[in-house]
């Protein structure tokens, strides 16, 4: 499986990016997808997630604001970020597994990494 993240960017904040992250290998509707981002001297910490089953999750810090969709035709998973806080600068990381979890060690692939950066 191999995961191509991309749609990160500069944002002011209150603004809105969406990220993509296009599954290659395997079927996305198939599998557990994860969010994750990582901030400059923080570890990677959970964000959304959406099971095979169209399950979703989200960290308390982004409910309301974020929303993870998959696009099966595509193979392709997006979170849409809207009212972006400085607090969101980080680079975010798409991930697969077999179980929807918030733990890093449960997912078995992960893309590159996307930066997002919300000025204030």
């Amino acid at each position: 499986v191999q995961l191509q993240a991309s749609g990160g960017g500069l944002v002011q904040a209150g603004g809105s990016l969406r990220l993509s992250c296009t599954v290659s290998g395997r079927t996305s509707s198939s599998i557990v997808m994860g969010w994750f981002r990582q901030a400059p001297g923080k570890e990677r910490e959970f964000v959304a997630g959406i099971s095979s089953g169209d399950y979703k999750k989200y960290a308390d810090s982004v409910k309301g604001r974020f929303t993870v969709s998959r696009d099966n035709a595509k193979n392709t998973i997006y979170l849409q970020m809207n009212s972006l806080r400085p607090e969101d600068t980080a680079v975010y990381y798409c991930a697969a597994g077999n179980f929807l979890s918030i733990r890093v060690p449960v997912y078995d692939f992960w893309g590159q990494g996307t930066l997002v950066t919300v000025s204030s």
